[in-house]
């Protein structure tokens, strides 16, 4: 094995958690995430030469998956693929899943530009500034793209009043 390759399966090793918490906040779906990080990965390996003396590798990759997973959003990934709706995780002592469960049901649920925006913003902190770069748009458009996608999420998150008038959740 070349020192490259060397270097460049020592990095994927590192980046790999992220990769895949943040590929399964943008889709939604373990299976569909493991694509993702998996077309991502693939496309860095490509560019290794040139991505190895990158600034920011973390910042590159994380760029390159978004890009991947707006990408998959036009091109019909979604009409070739069944997506299902269980979520396969174990629970971890003091956290509230059914509220996590919640959450992440209602971001699938959100248009996938406001998804993106909102992962990149609150999931991994990114300043406008930095969101607006990855997504190649203006930071007004991160900024409406947030309002609006936090307006969906408040939205679907919302008791629902019953028959009676007592709120319950969707």
């Amino acid at each position: 094995m070349s020192r490259a390759d060397e270097e460049y399966t020592a990095r994927v090793r590192e980046l790999l958690p992220r990769l895949h918490r943040t590929a399964y906040l943008l889709c939604a779906d373990w299976h569909r995430a493991d694509d993702l990080v998996q077309a991502t990965i693939t496309r860095l390996y490509v560019k290794w030469r040139r991505a190895r003396t990158v600034d920011f590798l973390d910042a590159y990759v994380r760029t390159m998956l978004v890009r991947q997973f707006l990408g998959e959003q036009r091109t019909g990934w979604r009409s070739r693929v069944r997506v299902t709706d269980s979520v396969p995780e174990t629970a971890d002592a003091g956290i509230d899943v059914d509220a996590g469960v919640d959450v992440r049901r209602a971001l699938a649920a959100v248009p996938p530009r406001q998804r993106a925006t909102l992962v990149l913003r609150f999931y991994c902190d990114l300043t406008v500034e930095q969101t607006a770069e990855i997504l190649g748009c203006s930071t007004g458009n991160v900024k409406s793209q947030t309002s609006r996608g936090l307006d969906a999420l408040r939205r679907i998150l919302s008791p629902a009043p019953d028959v009676e008038g007592k709120g319950t959740r969707r």
